[in-house]
């Protein structure tokens, strides 16, 4: 099977990548290596899949209408994992146009290259961002998303309603991921685990919003792989119960899933920190902020549908997912500062 995987250079990306490529998949990987953050963290997630038999990279930016619509044409993908995106809630507010380029015209472009070639499945990401100011936990596939609080959160909405218009009107199965707080080794710079490691470790204090009144889903990255690898082999399928007089969110009578994919296990943030704390070996001042603009009080995944459609259970524990992220973050960034 040839898949193609885009935002390949990416947290999740790199690791989706491992995953396929672990089980004998030939695998095409696309980034445009942009500097959003630190383009060296990119390159040396790269040199982890280079190695790996059955893997190309291509520099590409998805936005880029002629260069992708030449890539669909010369590859024949069977499948697609879209996970380039414009990532970042409170970005968001101040690159307002980053977004709709990178999440709804480059979005627009794989949609296009899968119909037009023949695309057997088209997996892509959204986000817990869509539950917006949503307070029912935890957040179901089958709730309402239509009061989005950042426009990061409303483009990964558009998504969803863009692969829903393509799954109908050309009957291209698409499934939607909503992925909720995921960390581990390798993870971006500007997320809050490497945030608070790299204070910690610098003696700086940690900008903790809404007073440390929070709560994450937070998965840890294998678990998160492994239920993008499953969900790309459940090709997406009309719901034959489906009802227009009483529409279910979370599918439709045209070829097209949402799921949620997270821990089903919400933590509190300071519970979080004591839990990195722990792994470093080293206390941390806390700097106590309001609640950010854009952002939300708690994140809590209900994922009962993924479970039942693929059997995806994450296993990995808090304290040992967080020490391994620990010991990666010391071991990487230290032999950086050594050099």
């Amino acid at each position: 099977m040839k898949v193609l995987i885009t935002g390949v250079a990416g947290f999740i990306g790199m690791h989706v990548a491992q995953h396929l490529l672990a089980q004998g998949v030939e695998v095409v990987g696309i980034d445009n290596l942009n500097d959003y953050y630190d383009a060296q963290l990119k390159e040396d997630r790269l040199k982890q899949l280079m190695p790996l038999p059955g893997f190309r990279f291509i520099k590409l930016d998805m936005a880029e209408r002629a260069g992708m619509e030449a890539l669909f044409a010369a590859e024949k993908f069977q499948r697609v994992v879209n996970l380039a995106a414009q990532p970042g809630v409170r970005y968001s507010i101040k690159n307002p146009h980053a977004y709709v380029n990178t999440n709804i015209v480059g979005f627009l472009n794989v949609l296009e290259g899968c119909r037009h070639n023949g695309v057997e499945h088209l997996v892509y990401a959204s986000s817990s961002s869509v539950y917006g100011s949503n307070t029912h936990m935890p957040f179901s596939v089958h709730d309402s998303v239509d009061h989005p609080v950042s426009l990061y959160a409303a483009t990964k909405k558009s998504n969803e309603l863009m692969a829903h218009t393509y799954s109908h009107l050309y009957r291209l199965p698409t499934t939607g991921l909503r992925f909720f707080t995921v960390y581990g080794p390798w993870g971006r710079p500007d997320m809050s685990p490497s945030l608070f490691a790299s204070a910690i470790l610098e003696d700086r204090p940690i900008d903790v919003f809404n007073q440390g009144k929070m709560q994450r889903d937070f998965t840890y990255i294998d678990d998160i792989a492994e239920g993008v690898a499953r969900a790309l082999d459940k090709v997406a399928e009309p719901d034959p119960s489906f009802d227009r007089d009483n529409p279910d969110a979370a599918s439709s009578d045209a070829p097209y899933r949402i799921y949620n994919i997270g821990n089903h296990e919400p933590v509190a943030l300071m519970t979080f920190i004591e839990t990195i704390e722990s792994a470093i070996g080293k206390k941390a001042a806390k700097n106590m902020l309001p609640m950010q603009d854009g952002d939300v009080v708690a994140t809590y995944a209900d994922i009962e549908e993924l479970r039942r459609a693929v059997g995806f259970a994450p296993h990995t524990p808090l304290s040992e997912g967080v020490a391994k992220f620990a010991a990666w973050f010391k071991g990487y960034y230290g032999a950086r500062a050594a050099k």
